[in-house]
């Protein structure tokens, strides 16, 4: 894995605040822009795997929500008027 923004914002860092991230073609390259000490390459990549569970679950949940409705009766039409996804 490598440095990511997801990663940073997991550990409370803000894009063009904090950091920037740059790809000149050999790679990301991060700025460094916060007063605070700068993360280790494994804290970031710690912390993008905590944010990937995290919205992998969530996208599980809502997948199964959806699913949970059809099942109820609504109609797919209908979840769709409502902005279920």
């Amino acid at each position: 894995m490598a440095i990511t923004s997801k990663g940073l914002e997991q550990l409370g860092f803000d894009a063009d605040t904090d950091f920037l991230l740059e790809d000149h073609g050999s790679g990301i390259e991060m700025k460094w822009l916060s007063g605070a000490a700068q993360p280790t390459v494994s804290a970031i990549e710690t912390a993008h795997a905590t944010w990937q569970t995290a919205y992998d679950a969530n996208e599980a949940a809502k997948t199964t929500g959806r699913d949970k409705l059809v099942a109820l009766g609504l109609t797919t039409a209908e979840l769709d008027a409502l902005g279920i996804e």
